[in-house]
């Protein structure tokens, strides 16, 4: 466009933009079509404000669409005694340890410092493993913030999904989620300082992440992965067990069956971009992958 363009011009020609833009902000959707069955993916946020109550129709239209839904664990079938029932052994710590005894002091005195600023002893976690600890952190800050799971996208995947009689599967269970945090067990330390880092800043590490799963960004949703699981060798043991070694599982699960029948698979979003990505997985595997707008 010419420089002298009329600054009037110039005004219309951005509001029209910024209207566009604003009618594709939304997050991505994805079909994953091969031998004539299409099959849809969704990345998915676990929690979720009451801005993000309701479905969006490509969703809802795309589960309706498909004959089985597919998410990471269905806790909607699980009450909340038996919730507790399956967890409490993989929460606490082995007889004789603390969890002051599996920390170093200086880890143990920042969560300790952490835990007074809120008014909480930090002695009722005495006998609770880090990666416990570390999801009470993340559940305090998520709700001062206005998040919970009641809104998280996955739950109303589920429900909705259940109103129209879908049969839903799951990649994992109960105890095989339970034991990756145990796989990480020998990084309390990391584990934790790399959550309080994140606590200083949680518009930076998390407000933003949905905000731009909101708005279907993926560059920037790539932008948080590498935030996430960094250089560091928690980081990269991290990436391996909460997001590589799964994401191989459940294609080895999924391959086959998305030849045969259409389906919708709801996980979380990082578990999509990157190069062993979801997205990429798939198109290796030979399926036409395509945003759906």
């Amino acid at each position: 466009m010419p420089h002298f363009i009329r600054l009037t011009h110039l005004i219309c020609v951005l509001f029209i933009a910024q209207l566009s833009q604003l009618a594709i902000a939304q997050p991505a959707l994805w079909s994953v079509e091969k031998n004539g069955i299409t099959s849809y993916l969704f990345g998915t946020v676990h929690v979720g404000d009451n801005k993000m109550h309701g479905l969006d129709q490509r969703i809802k239209a795309a589960i309706a669409n498909s004959q089985t839904v597919v998410v990471e664990l269905n806790t909607e079938t699980i009450g909340t005694l038996e919730m507790q029932r399956r967890t409490l052994p993989f929460m606490l710590q082995e007889q004789g340890s603390t969890l002051k005894s599996s920390l170093s002091a200086d880890t143990y005195k920042q969560l300790k410092s952490y835990f007074s600023e809120r008014q909480i002893d930090i002695t009722l976690f005495d006998n609770y493993q880090p990666w416990f600890v570390m999801l009470t952190i993340l559940r305090l800050e998520y709700q001062k913030a206005g998040f919970s799971e009641e809104f998280g996208i996955d739950k109303q995947i589920i429900e909705y999904a259940t109103g129209l009689n879908k049969p839903i599967k799951e990649l994992e269970s109960l105890e095989q989620q339970l034991t990756l945090f145990g796989t990480l067990g020998g990084q309390g330390d990391a584990m934790l300082v790399d959550t309080l880092k994140q606590v200083m800043d949680f518009d930076r590490y998390f407000t933003k992440m949905v905000n731009a799963w909101k708005e279907g960004d993926y560059q920037q949703l790539n932008v948080f992965y590498k935030r996430s699981f960094d250089d560091s060798k928690y980081g990269q043991q991290a990436e391996q067990v909460m997001l590589v070694e799964r994401n191989n599982n459940w294609m080895t699960m999924l391959t086959p069956q998305l030849t045969k029948a259409s389906h919708f698979i709801a996980v979380g979003a990082l578990h999509l971009p990157q190069q062993h990505g979801l997205l990429t997985q798939f198109e290796a595997q030979g399926f036409k992958v395509q945003r759906i707008r």
